[in-house]
């Protein structure tokens, strides 16, 4: 009978899952395979809440194909060196993946081309992770978008790709002699970890394809037909919370546009433009791919040259104090300590701590950067990557670095009653939420056990507008 390997890597599902559904459709046996990484080598890039929860959508992806008829080979360490041991042991004549959208997946593309060019196997990769990826969506001249708002208006032009069915009912299990090369599911021993606290474990989303596709209903259901009115409010958890499943591939972009097209049937003008807003989140996701590829240096350097060099400061007890939640700053605190507990934090207040750290404590955005990747459940490197150099006037802005946001002033405008702010700050859960919109008396702290706010926020914007300013007119000399 004829195999073929198929590679799992961000598409942890069977829905809408094309190197799948390709495999299936053209062999007899496909043999379903996923390749742990080695800790240490990626520590900048994840860290135990997301490996925790890629364990939880393992668990699930096997039982799925169990179901199926099938089952899932799991291996560790080097991508390319696992899967040229396994065409080698198991005879398969193809190897099917879905394309990575970052710079490492694309190394190990490249190796592996050459590999499977070696071995005569065929070697078939197809997009996944974005509705238009790569050099679909470009300038008239044909160069990269380097600006959002005319990179979004070619997108939206472009036709969307339909999701496709799932695969075959039943799928033919690989030989149980190359089933047993295989690891057991991993835990976060795997990687030398300590297991989570039961506060940490429950405070996480189910990772499964099933429970994925609940949440993006859920949210059509509900909070979408509203959503450009809600979304920035954090205390209103009205966003879709999908974003680790499109990170882990539990839903298909595909599938999520698609539900989005559909609930606008019938919908009212205002849910229209509701959910046209979703939409345009999605392409700001694309975006950051776009711009991730043609520029893989943005994750060690400026997006604009104008700003690299930057005399950031060297404060390693200040950002203890912002990345524990402890800078007197309620907003900040609030999204800080939402994120080590739960792994999310809401996108506006992503930028509010963001701004803060670079433009408030004048500290490197590529500490933030990496703080956020060790601890976010989606950590998906081009949008973070992305989402920091914007904060921090240094990415894709046309007129950046004098954008400084007031914490003080997001609270009053965005948390109003303060829900957000007492949920993850108890110590404040007394105070009287306007006592959250400007500084507390000087010396007299909002709440006992609460600290004092560590600057001040007006002098510390005038420092960092001037430090930008000095630093561009030396750039031009």
């Amino acid at each position: 009978m004829s195999l073929a390997i198929h590679w799992f890597r961000r598409d942890l599902r069977l829905d809408d899952n094309p190197a799948l559904h390709a495999a299936s459709s053209r062999f007899d046996q496909v043999l379903p395979v996923y390749i742990l990484s080695q800790w240490k080598q990626h520590h900048r890039w994840t860290g135990p809440l997301r490996q925790h929860f890629l364990c939880d959508a393992l668990a699930s992806l096997r039982q799925s194909l169990r179901d199926a008829g099938s089952d899932l080979l799991l291996l560790q360490g080097d991508a390319t060196t696992q899967l040229e041991k396994l065409l080698h042991t198991s005879g398969a004549s193809a190897l099917f993946a879905n394309r990575a959208p970052d710079p490492f997946g694309r190394a190990t593309e490249k190796r592996l081309a050459e590999v499977t060019r070696q071995l005569g196997v065929e070697l078939h990769l197809f997009k996944d992770a974005a509705l238009h990826e790569r050099d679909e969506v470009l300038t008239g001249s044909g160069s990269p978008f380097r600006v959002f708002t005319p990179y979004s208006r070619a997108w939206s032009k472009l036709p969307k790709p339909s999701p496709l069915p799932t695969p075959p009912a039943r799928l033919q299990a690989p030989a149980q002699v190359v089933l047993s090369q295989g690891l057991p599911l991993p835990s976060l021993e795997t990687w030398n970890l300590p297991p989570l606290s039961t506060r940490h474990s429950a405070s996480l989303p189910e990772a499964s394809e099933h429970a994925a596709r609940k949440r993006l209903d859920h949210f059509l259901a509900t909070s979408g037909p509203s959503y450009a009115a809600s979304r920035d409010l954090p205390g209103a958890e009205s966003t879709s919370r999908i974003s680790q499943d499109l990170r882990f591939g539990l839903l298909s972009i595909r599938r999520v546009y698609a539900a989005v097209l559909q609930r606008m049937e019938g919908a009212t003008l205002l849910q229209r433009q509701s959910l046209q807003t979703f939409i345009n989140e999605l392409c700001w996701r694309e975006f950051y791919f776009q711009v991730l590829w043609h520029w893989p240096e943005v994750l060690e350097v400026e997006f604009s040259p104008a700003y690299r060099g930057l005399p950031w400061k060297n404060h390693p007890a200040a950002f203890e104090r912002w990345s524990h939640g402890q800078t007197g700053f309620p907003i900040v605190d609030a999204g800080m300590r939402q994120l080590l507990e739960t792994g999310f934090m809401h996108n506006r207040v992503r930028m509010i701590v963001a701004m803060f750290l670079t433009k408030d404590l004048h500290l490197d955005w590529r500490q933030g950067e990496s703080w956020f990747m060790q601890h976010l459940l989606d950590g998906e490197i081009a949008s973070n990557n992305g989402g920091w150099q914007w904060s921090a006037g240094t990415g894709t802005d046309a007129a950046p670095y004098f954008r400084i946001q007031n914490p003080w002033t997001q609270s009053e405008r965005f948390d109003p009653d303060g829900l957000y702010i007492k949920r993850w700050i108890p110590e404040l859960r007394d105070v009287p939420p306007v006592r959250f919109k400007g500084p507390p008396t000087p010396g007299i702290p909002l709440a006992k056990g609460y600290p004092l706010p560590m600057l001040d926020h007006s002098v510390a914007r005038d420092a960092a507008l001037e430090m930008y300013k000095s630093h561009l007119a030396k750039a031009s000399r």
